[in-house]
């Protein structure tokens, strides 16, 4: 027990003294997640609209081969990123393996369908009576479905930080794509993987730490924001 709260002080003494391995690989963390989080949002939002605003064939079939992917394994992306930018793939001439860019497109990839998914779900929690009065007022679809969006907003916006929340945890699409690269790929989760494996607790106490505070965030933050505006509302 002592170990684990010497290893939880000194990861304590990391963080607030500015270790500038820490910061390093949790500026790194965010920027690669970030970036895909936001370049997934820009595509899936668009996507999950033209599913849910649309009546087509096979378009119940689509929505729950969108759910299973919510538990898409990390590693299956990871490996079919690979064979697809390896030396030998039909994208290999691209030569990002093992770089920040294919790792932003394995996350984009991995947390896609879920933003998709959660964003229909959230558009089909609206009732037909405000589709059908914006339409009535001599809307476009175009602006009906920005009317929709405006009304799910606070659910749209948990969709995009759940798929935020998966990116930054997840170990298996960043190890085997990024590889791990010291300086370079190397994020917060496959460090706080190695570092254990070798023994050096602090560091990895400290970055778990790190995690577990952005995870945090990100779970509250809708809530946060809602309540902002729901008092804002009230005055």
């Amino acid at each position: 027990m002592s170990e684990i709260i010497d290893s939880f002080v000194t990861a304590l003494d990391m963080i607030f003294s500015g270790d500038a391995e820490v910061w390093s690989i949790t500026a790194r963390t965010l920027a690669i997640s970030l970036s895909a989080t936001i370049l997934a949002a820009l595509i899936s939002i668009p996507i999950a609209c033209l599913i849910h605003f649309n009546n087509f064939r096979g378009k119940v079939a689509l929505v729950t081969i969108l759910q299973t992917f919510y538990a898409l394994p990390t590693v299956l992306v990871g490996l079919l990123l690979y064979q697809f930018f390896s030396s030998s793939g039909p994208l290999g001439s691209l030569d990002i393996l093992f770089t920040p860019t294919l790792m932003v497109i394995g996350q984009m990839v991995l947390i896609a369908p879920l933003m998709i998914g959660l964003t229909i779900s959230a558009l089909s929690g609206i009732g037909h009576e405000i589709r059908e009065t914006t339409l009535t007022l001599g809307a476009g679809r175009i602006q009906m479905a920005r009317t929709v969006l405006l009304e799910t907003r606070y659910a749209v916006l948990s969709a995009v930080l759940i798929g935020f929340g998966r990116a930054i945890s997840e170990v298996g699409v960043a190890i085997m794509i990024g590889g791990n690269i010291a300086g370079y790929t190397r994020i917060l989760t496959t460090t706080i993987a190695l570092e254990t494996s070798q023994g050096n607790f602090e560091l990895s106490m400290a970055l778990g730490i790190i995690l577990l505070v952005v995870a945090l965030v990100v779970i509250i933050t809708p809530s946060w924001i809602q309540f902002r505006s729901n008092r804002s509302l009230k005055r």
